[in-house]
């Protein structure tokens, strides 16, 4: 008696549309897609920015929370940073977790006077702020200075 009742619940309320079941489903998906997934997007976007505009003379601050000023973009993925006085360290470029204040770029009429100053003769400085061979000069004379003070040679 119990089974024949049973069955004949089943079979009368079985089935329905596929959209009516898949509905909530989807609403939940959009929810998460507009509160959780997208805002990630979009600062993980800008972080991706931030890393690719910095420059030489950035103040940065790292994932571990040190302030430093960047004195050199090695390369894509390294920057070196100056911590404290005389204290340089290279760290992976993804781990500065933001710019706290930005250098300047190099205006259009300075790069002109710069040019008239290559006419006439003058000693040069480095034009911009990522000058690498200026950068590479001075390390190069740190290393040399240094490489001396600790074998005693000159």
């Amino acid at each position: 008696m119990f089974i024949s009742e049973a069955w004949a619940q089943s079979a009368g309320g079985g089935g329905g549309d596929i959209m009516t079941t898949m509905f909530p489903l989807l609403l939940i998906f959009a929810v998460f897609y507009f509160l959780i997934i997208r805002p990630s997007q979009k600062k993980q976007k800008e972080h991706r920015e931030m890393l690719a505009a910095i420059r030489r003379g950035d103040k940065v601050v790292t994932g571990g929370g040190i302030f430093g000023t960047v004195t050199k973009v090695v390369s894509d993925d390294e920057v070196q940073v100056e911590i404290s006085d005389g204290v340089r360290v290279k760290i992976a470029r993804a781990t500065l977790a933001s710019v706290v204040s930005k250098t300047e770029p190099v205006k259009e009429k300075a790069k002109d006077k710069d040019k008239r100053s290559d006419k006439e003769g003058e000693e040069q400085k480095p034009k911009a702020a990522n000058d690498t061979e200026a950068s590479d000069k001075d390390e190069k004379k740190e290393g040399v200075s240094l490489l001396s003070r600790l074998t005693g040679k000159d």
